[in-house]
């Protein structure tokens, strides 16, 4: 129920008055790339849109699931020292736990 006891039908047409578009999108995956590489992903969530005076909001429901990432700049230092790409640097630090060390020792072996 919305507060004071407004049904969603009559908040619909009070959002429309207002020229508020809102809708419901169709969204399968949600993914959120943080600074710090941690990746945010939502399966099946409810994805809202909302759009007044040109500026659009989404609003995510659902339960993420926390990966954390390899930083960009540990790849391209595995990628220079190990004289290997960035693709494999990454795939290196990935089987090293992110150990930059190790895997750089393991791609020049």
């Amino acid at each position: 129920m919305f507060p004071g006891g407004m049904n969603p039908r009559n908040m619909g047409r009070m959002m429309k008055q207002l020229g508020i578009k809102n809708d419901e999108l169709d969204a399968k995956k949600v993914e959120i790339l943080l600074e710090d590489g941690t990746k945010l992903l939502f399966d099946k969530p409810s994805v809202q849109l909302m759009e007044m005076q040109g500026q659009k909001t989404y609003t995510i429901i659902g339960n993420p699931v926390l990966e954390k990432g390899i930083p960009m700049e540990d790849i391209r230092l595995v990628s220079e020292q190990a004289s290997v790409s960035e693709e494999e640097a990454k795939k290196a630090l990935e089987e090293n736990n992110g150990d930059i060390a190790e895997a750089i020792s393991k791609l020049k072996e």
